[in-house]
């Protein structure tokens, strides 16, 4: 995950604080040495950790913290409120124009993403706000990236406007927004020519786009693993195109932080998305709250959740609850559940999410293996439907059939039977225990649902 060195640093110092029953002013100050060192380690601005260290102690020698009765948490609150409004306060909602289409203009140096994220922000406004956007092909330099657009409609069935390498940006921008109204288009998502450095003529031409287009945004895509390189492209940017918001891509890299927590502090534009991995579906919203609380290790529930509703049908998880509450819980079923998990991302992802996931012994620092999980599933789908509806009919014939099937072992096999009967039976006993608490109701809930 992003930000894992700086958030181990952190957790360690409040960590000291947490359970005093009391806080002197040298306490504070130790404390605030000790994240000012880290947020340096992490690539932030100088300028904005001092500002950041100066407030916070204010806060923590206050009578706020002075006053009260659990003094650690309260110094806790104050860091992880000053970390939040550090990187914008609260999430930033994507422009919607009066009348549509809403353009946006992406623009960026190459090699961050810029493309990529094009494709990635239309699916999301598909997928979550229900829109119909079009997106522009306008870096006429780079065939391969009008290419590489292209190939991303086809995938997404969506339409790209292109008049090739020859036509000039601008006329591109003009006619695709004609043809988006009369397509009835509700967003326009162009994606600009990027260059590996910030130059004269790359501005002189993204400004003259963004004169014709009149974009209701102007999103910067940035690579959060160039740490402090990124602020200063975005405060560039900023001086000349008057960005509106930034995108983040690679943020579940081995970032150490540093463009997260300084580009709103020196642009004073909000991150709005962020990329956590190469996948078209893996945009997010970006909640500087809910940053600030995985950074300190108190989890990201409500992105944990949201992963539910989007990926988990509710229908289905109901019918395979009562499934296991009836013992007819069968393969067919497990791989139906576990197909729905793996589409709200990576498991060490979803773990990082809970509250104090890093301190639970066993899980700090574990690595999920995904190959196991994908042997798990090749030995289900190895077996016969009447296998996976009946496993007690599985002989030892079976069970040879099925490890070649899935490339793996017999001894492999019996463990996954094995392991589904305990879950089973395990699943029995809950139910009789639930059954027993009168008027308790609710049961149980599969994992993650």
């Amino acid at each position: 995950m992003a930000f894992e060195g700086l958030a181990e640093r952190l957790q360690s110092t409040i960590k000291k604080i947490t359970g005093k029953g009391k806080v002197s002013e040298q306490d504070i100050k130790e404390m605030s040495r000790e994240i000012r060192l880290a947020l340096l380690e992490a690539d932030v601005n100088f300028k904005v950790v001092k500002d950041l260290i100066n407030r916070i102690k204010e806060r923590a020698v206050g009578q706020e913290v002075m006053e009260s009765l659990t003094p650690g948490q309260q110094v806790i609150k104050i860091v992880r409120d000053e970390l939040t409004e550090l990187m914008g306060g609260e999430n930033s909602k994507i422009a919607v124009a009066d009348r549509p289409p809403t353009i946006i203009m992406m623009v960026g140096l190459q090699g961050a993403g810029k493309t990529t994220t094009t494709g990635k922000l239309a699916n999301l406004l598909r997928k979550n706000y229900n829109r119909k956007p079009m997106l522009v092909a306008c870096d006429v330099y780079r065939p391969a990236a009008i290419k590489q657009l292209e190939t991303l409609g086809s995938q997404l069935d969506m339409p790209v406007f292109s008049l090739g390498t020859e036509a000039n940006p601008v006329d591109i921008a003009k006619q695709a927004i004609e043809k988006a109204k009369e397509d009835h288009h509700d967003y326009v998502i162009i994606d600009t020519a990027g260059r590996l450095h910030v130059d004269t003529e790359l501005m002189t031409e993204l400004g003259e786009i963004k004169k014709i287009a009149n974009p209701d945004e102007i999103f910067l895509v940035v690579d959060a693993m160039t740490g402090q390189d990124a602020v200063n492209v975005a405060e560039s940017f900023n001086d000349q195109l008057d960005i509106s918001g930034v995108v983040l891509t690679k943020l579940d890299g081995d970032t150490r932080g540093g463009a997260a927590l300084s580009i709103k502090a020196v642009t004073d534009k909000p991150i709005k998305f962020a990329g956590m991995g190469e996948k078209l579906d893996q945009l997010e919203p970006f909640h500087p709250e809910r940053m600030a609380s995985r950074i300190l290790g108190m989890g990201d529930v409500l992105s944990l959740i949201e992963k539910a509703q989007t990926n988990v049908d509710e229908k289905q998880a109901k019918a395979l609850e009562e499934k296991m509450r009836s013992m007819s819980f069968t393969f067919d079923d497990f791989l139906e559940q576990m197909d729905q998990v793996k589409q709200m991302g990576p498991l060490d992802e979803l773990l990082g999410m809970l509250p104090g996931a890093g301190k639970m012994k066993g899980l700090k620092n574990a690595q999920i293996d995904e190959k196991q999980l994908a042997q798990v599933e090749a030995i289900a789908k190895s077996m016969t439907k009447k296998e996976r509806q009946e496993p007690g009919i599985i002989n030892a014939s079976r069970k040879k059939r099925i490890a070649k099937g899935s490339g793996t072992t017999v001894s492999q096999v019996n463990r996954l039977l094995k392991q589904f009967d305990e879950m089973k039976k395990m699943m029995k006993q809950m139910t009789n225990m639930q059954k027993g608490k009168k008027g308790k109701g609710g049961g149980f809930k599969l994992p993650f649902m």
